[in-house]
């Protein structure tokens, strides 16, 4: 059975982690499948954006796959880590807007695979955490780095040192979600209270629900210029590690080089400022 699975949506790519009998927790081949399938991706121009999502109505990702994990030693442990960190540094700087469509359980290595993300969207049963410290080790997979750059130090330290499963509505009171799906019509909205995850009927209407509304919003995305966003992305990605100063001068000469662009691009301009 392929751990991985990819479907098309015009020109977007849907790729889900398919182990839902272990709720999608991560293993080396799962991990080899996903950094292939992304690196394929980078050289489809077919494709302008991309959904991660799990398999089932229960884990975006569980984790890693403690079978697995648990009979490493040290040396093995780094080797795993940095296959891992491949792969979420090539999702983190691919040219196209990628969003974690969160279904279910995201927990340690779930989380730190839904950190690299653009964007996270989640459906109102999602539970996210970084759970590591529960069992004697702290997050290795980029979660001291990234959770702390979306959340702010002091609350990534709450979250790492506690452990602290968050649910849906927390998540995004932090900005950790950018949107949560509910079973209302305002699927934009966080519900006051959290989904019932033990009612099969309604987990399967949120997953529904959830692969729409991520593939509506990513569709506000796509519609404008690739390469734009392409620019954009990547000067976000900078932002993190330059001064103000060299930011903005990456910024300039970004901006700049979008004026490259066919003509079409300059008759979108002219249209949006006679409107």
């Amino acid at each position: 059975m392929k751990h991985v699975l990819i479907e098309k949506d015009f020109d977007i790519a849907i790729v889900k982690i398919n182990r839902p009998d272990v709720l999608n927790a991560l293993n080396y081949e799962l991990v080899s499948e996903l950094l292939d399938i992304f690196n394929n991706i980078i050289n489809d121009n077919k494709i302008n954006a991309v959904i991660l999502t799990g398999v089932g109505n229960k884990a975006f990702c569980a984790g890693g796959d403690l079978n697995q994990v648990i009979k490493m030693d040290p040396s093995q442990a780094e080797k795993y880590a940095s296959h891992i960190h491949n792969l979420l540094n090539t999702i983190e700087n691919l040219e196209k807007p990628v969003i974690a469509a969160i279904n279910g359980y995201a927990l340690g290595g779930g989380c730190q695979l839904a950190l690299a993300c653009d964007i996270r969207i989640a459906s109102a049963n999602a539970k996210i955490g970084q759970t590591e410290v529960k069992i004697g080790i702290p997050p290795g997979w980029g979660g001291t780095q990234r959770l702390a750059r979306i959340v702010g130090i002091a609350k990534a330290k709450e979250l790492i040192f506690t452990g602290k499963i968050l649910c849906a509505n927390e998540a995004k009171e932090i900005n950790l979600f950018n949107m949560v799906v509910s079973s209302s019509n305002n699927h934009s909205l966080v519900s006051n209270e959290n989904e019932n995850t033990d009612n099969e009927e309604l987990n399967i209407l949120l997953n529904t629900k959830l692969i729409q509304e991520s593939i509506k919003f990513i569709r506000t995305i796509t519609l404008n210029n690739s390469f734009a966003i392409k620019i954009a992305k990547s000067l976000i990605n900078k932002s993190r590690d330059i001064n103000i100063e060299s930011g903005l001068t990456w910024e300039r000469f970004g901006c700049a080089l979008c004026f490259t662009n066919n003509d079409k691009d300059k008759d979108k301009m002219k249209s949006f400022f006679h409107k």
